[in-house]
């Protein structure tokens, strides 16, 4: 059998002695990529159903996987000679590569081989290495092919891509290698404009080039966006390069490629400041105090999960708490944004955010391994018998979070989410701290906080009714807040006045493209493709609340199936449960989600799909009432 080599590190391409071929319609390749995710091991022929029908598949899905598979095999029989590529394995097929190579595995063994080189102190042999690893790199893993499992695979290698980028980065800076770098550098700020690392080597390779006054630019517009869009200063890395930039230090001369966070024996306080707004949350903090009271030596770690809506305040909520809990960690206090919901869509990995808590702890450079599980050994040894607080905002997934766990009672972490991570639960015992929406008393304290007490008080009714309409939801208050500050001649009534209006209420709290919607925007694209359609017909019902049987209506499927995607948008707190429902139970949204909700609806969905919707929600009433009379008897 000829030599094959398939490629996913872009477009989907199968080489056979070097010429490329069709590999048919979007169906054979999605399959064949499923394959190739993980060769050697069977394939479901649900998973690979679930992958070419995302959202349903026909009830010929069975038939029709048989029948691309048979294609696949004779494609590959008829380019490359007898020989089975494709095996039949129950409950479905596997990819056998033998001899056959693929680009990936190709890539993973040069970046090994290089950080290998690296640890041996042969940067030459690392630079080269991992310069015949990127340039495997044709475009975005799998372009052209979709699936969650796929997505979830591309998001874990273009991570790994940019940390592979930055080591490279990282190595040309040490061989003074600048005449191409400041360029591609500038470019991967450009594309990625939070990634400190990477920032802060364009910082030193524009000073070590002479260009003293670009360097602090780049820090300057790094300061800003983050200020602007996450509320945070730089980390402290970027921070002490800015000092010795701004101070001519020799030590920017040397071959260190950046300066370590912190001497061995100091302890890193990252904890960003706290909210200088921050008003009620006091049952959720003293469900956080439970953390100081559960620290003993080898006891499991203390863990807390905060999860909630967008911009229900599970940010500073952690960071409030963690302000106050700081004396109780004297090793010191870590905090990273790992992005988990985020419009760039750049999940921060844990391969990266063990690199950086390690140097925070004092573990120099050379002694960090290079692959993650060595990373996440090393960090639960250096944190063991030590009192560290870890806060891990925004987190997206348990494998996410999972290698940045102490292995120690003394150490506590806080988690933030938006959903739910229900695989934290079964490993972890976790103090779980749901946010709801502030109390009607406390929303007018928090705009007072904002606006000055004065202003408030001359209309508590108004205060009253603006939290009201926000919802109690900190976020839409401190953007009313700020129109009003902004506007000194408005009273808090006129702008109560103006937000009475659902037409406007979106616009209003969503100033710049920005806000309460492009919140809810990051959450309603982290759901399937069912979840997104339920979300946004359930919207379109004209009640207070529902059952799960209004979702099966209005997707016109199986009423246990609308159940599980009705719980999907609880755990993400797109709707909520309404207390003391049940059986059966029964779901609610609040106005600002329903809002979006409808928005979305009225953007995706025809009007003919609007009213069958409808029509079947509300041909579901006579039956219902049927069942309750016959129960009744």
């Amino acid at each position: 059998m000829k030599e094959a080599v398939f490629r996913l590190l872009g477009p989907l391409d199968v080489r056979i002695d070097g010429e490329s071929i069709r590999l048919g319609g979007p169906r054979h390749r999605t399959i064949l990529a499923m394959l190739l995710l993980t060769p050697g091991r069977t394939v479901s022929v649900d998973a690979l159903t679930d992958a070419v029908w995302p959202s349903g598949a026909p009830a010929t899905a069975r038939n029709q996987i048989a029948i691309c598979v048979a294609g696949l095999r004779k494609l590959f029989k008829d380019a490359a000679g007898p020989g089975e590529l494709i095996a039949t394995s129950h409950p479905g097929y596997t990819i056998n590569l033998l001899e056959h190579r693929i680009d990936v595995a190709e890539f993973d063994e040069l970046v090994s081989r290089a950080r290998g080189a690296t640890r041996k102190g042969r940067p030459e042999e690392a630079c080269d290495l991992f310069t015949e690893a990127l340039a495997l790199w044709r475009g975005r893993f799998l372009d052209g092919v979709t699936g969650r499992r796929i997505d979830e695979e591309a998001t874990r290698l273009e991570e790994t891509h940019l940390d592979v980028r930055e080591e490279h980065a990282g190595l040309r800076l040490e061989l003074r290698r600048f005449e191409s770098l400041i360029p591609e550098l500038t470019a991967l700020v450009t594309e990625h404009p939070l990634r400190e690392q990477a920032r802060a080597h364009l910082i030193l390779a524009h000073y070590r080039a002479g260009r003293r006054a670009e360097a602090l630019e780049v820090f300057r517009e790094g300061r800003d966006l983050m200020v602007q869009e996450l509320g945070i200063e730089p980390g402290p890395e970027l921070r002490e390069l800015h000092e010795l930039v701004l101070h001519d230090s020799p030590e920017l001369s040397g071959s260190t490629a950046i300066p370590t966070a912190a001497p061995e024996e100091s302890a890193p306080a990252e904890l960003p400041s706290a909210p200088a707004s921050f008003t009620g949350r006091g049952a959720e903090l003293a469900s956080l105090d439970r953390l100081l009271d559960e620290r003993s030596g080898r006891a499991p770690v203390a863990v807390a999960a905060i999860s909630g809506v967008a911009g229900i305040g599970k940010t500073a909520l952690a960071l409030h708490w963690a302000d106050r809990a700081a004396e109780c960690f004297p090793d010191g206090q870590l905090f990273t944004d790992l992005h988990g919901f985020d419009e760039r869509n750049t999940l921060i990995s844990p391969f990266s955010t063990l690199e950086r808590f390690l140097r925070a702890l004092g573990v120099p450079a050379s002694r960090i391994p290079g692959d993650l599980g060595g990373r996440a050994a090393l960090f639960r040894s250096v944190l063991d018998g030590k009192r560290v607080l870890i806060v891990l905002d925004n987190a997206r997934s348990f494998h996410q979070i999972r290698p940045l766990m102490p292995g120690n009672g003394r150490c506590c972490v806080v988690i933030t989410s938006r959903e739910r991570i229900e695989d934290l639960i079964s490993h972890y015992t976790v103090v779980q701290v749901g946010l709801g929406a502030l109390a009607p008393a406390e929303a007018p304290q928090l705009l007072a906080e904002l606006v000055g007490e004065q202003r408030v008080a001359t209309d508590q009714a108004a205060a009253l009714r603006l939290g009201e309409l926000c919802d109690g939801l900190p976020l839409a208050l401190q953007i009313a807040g700020a129109r009003l500050v902004s506007k000194p001649h408005w009273s808090v009534r006129h702008l109560t006045t103006r937000l009475e209006d659902p037409a406007r209420l979106m616009d209003e709290l969503s100033p710049s493209g920005s806000g309460v919607r492009a919140g809810f925007e990051l959450s309603y694209r982290a759901l399937p493709v069912a979840g997104r359609r339920l979300f946004r017909r359930l919207a379109l019902l004209n009640t207070a609340d529902f059952a799960a049987w209004a979702g099966a209506a209005v997707l016109d499927t199986d009423p246990m199936d609308a159940e599980s995607l009705v719980e999907q948008l609880v755990d993400a707190h797109l709707v909520e449960v309404v207390p003391g429902s049940g059986p059966p139970i029964r779901y609610r949204f609040q106005n600002l989600v329903r809002l979006f909700a409808r928005e979305r609806a009225e953007a995706e969905e025809s009007d003919e799909e609007r009213r069958a919707a409808l029509e079947r929600f509300h041909n579901g009433w006579p039956a219902l009432a049927c069942v309750a009379a016959r129960s009744r008897t």
